[in-house]
């Protein structure tokens, strides 16, 4: 095998490892490995543009690469974040407040188990017994804040 065999290989070589970075960002989604992908194509590119580049200067190259594209794609993401029409978006127990929860465990001594849609959650209000529906009012350690509602028959 010739050399220029071998740089075109680690080219493509360089070239696939990045086509497969970008599937890996697809497939599981973390705005990571994007910029891998980035620089492993940039390695690609430069290892069919200077075919002096030899294994150790390709990883190298792919390190410095991986460096800088990190710190673009971080800037990037300061400078221009997601816009979402939905400020609780993420953030699950915002959602639920105002929601109508029944108690699963007792409420005792400010603490027992609601049960949310099909889920069971860590609730905090005044005592309780299953059965009682209580309003979800905000969320703290992980765990519901719940109040009675007047009017809300057992259920």
């Amino acid at each position: 095998m010739s050399l220029d065999t071998l740089i075109a290989n680690a080219a493509l070589i360089w070239i696939a490892t990045a086509i497969l970075l970008g599937a890996a960002e697809l497939i599981v989604p973390g705005a990571f490995l994007v910029f891998l992908a980035i620089a492993a194509a940039i390695t690609g590119l430069a290892v069919f543009a200077l075919p002096v580049l030899t294994v150790p200067l390709q990883l190298i190259a792919f390190g410095v690469w991986s460096v800088v594209s990190i710190l673009i794609g971080r800037r990037w993401y300061q400078d221009y974040p997601v816009a979402t029409e939905d400020p609780m978006l993420n953030d699950r127990g915002a959602r639920m407040i105002g929601e109508i929860v029944t108690v699963v465990e007792p409420i005792i001594k400010g603490e027992g188990r609601v049960q949310v849609g099909d889920g069971i959650w860590s609730a905090l209000g005044a005592d309780a017994l299953p059965g009682t529906r209580l309003r979800v009012t905000g969320m703290q350690g992980g765990k519901l804040l719940v109040e009675g509602q007047v009017g809300l028959p057992p259920h």
